[in-house]
């Protein structure tokens, strides 16, 4: 192959793993703009009252719980077997009901500190995209090191519940933004591995990997959000 042949292959690669990526965080973003239109259309219809003070609001949790249990697994074993439209609205539904929670959140800490705890969880979960794009260092190194971090995370959170000298600690909550902001710059990295690892990105399980990965992008912003929100609440109280 010659130099120009190679130089042209290589242009398209970029394009197409660009023209990839941008299709994740496309799903991603709009995925937040259901749960946070989903969240404020609670709140501002009274519905969110209603169901707490009829009682109905534990009961739906609930139902809501099992239903997002109920989609993480059916994306985690169709990968290669869903239609990419069926994953689609899998995630978009899960975003719904992730909603219904977050109006509840949104209403405890207010809409002011909600909107600031956004707002800085976007320019923190871009920047670490941003490093996980262009960085040269291979964070598959460190997954150990995240993985075990996110652990002890979970193990803390539990315990938080029996113990409240742990629930109430921000260092909990600042640990949980540096974790999953490090798994922001680690799971970009990542799908950039399988965009090449699945034909870039063609085909039923490419589209559903890149469905997967808007869906792990969502989470991360997700949780970076509500321990930001957790250390702003705490700094107004």
């Amino acid at each position: 192959m010659d130099e120009f042949n190679q130089q042209t292959v290589y242009v398209d690669a970029q394009e197409g793993l660009r023209a990839y990526l941008t299709g994740i965080f496309t799903k991603m973003s709009i995925g937040i703009l259901v749960t946070a239109l989903v969240a404020l259309g609670i709140v501002f219809s009274g519905l969110m009252y209603n169901m707490f003070y009829s009682g109905t609001f534990q009961i739906a949790m609930i139902i809501g719980v099992i239903a997002q249990f109920g989609i993480v697994i059916a994306l985690g074993r169709g990968l290669s077997t869903l239609k990419p439209s069926t994953a689609t609205a899998l995630f978009y539904i899960y975003a719904a009901i992730n909603g219904f929670s977050f109006s509840f959140i949104t209403a405890a800490y207010g809409l002011g500190v909600a909107g600031f705890a956004f707002l800085f969880t976007a320019v923190l979960f871009i920047s670490c995209a941003i490093i996980g794009h262009f960085t040269n260092v291979d964070l598959s190194k460190f997954s150990s090191i995240f993985m075990g971090a996110l652990i002890a995370l979970v193990i803390a959170t539990v315990v938080g519940m029996f113990v409240p000298a742990v629930r109430d600690s921000l260092l909990l909550s600042y640990a949980g933004v540096l974790i999953f902001s490090a798994l922001t710059a680690w799971d970009v990295q990542r799908l950039k591995v399988m965009y090449l690892q699945s034909n870039g990105g063609y085909g039923v399980l490419g589209q559903n990997l890149a469905i997967y990965g808007a869906f792990q992008l969502y989470l991360d912003f997700i949780n970076i959000f509500l321990y930001v929100l957790r250390i702003l609440g705490r700094r107004r109280d």
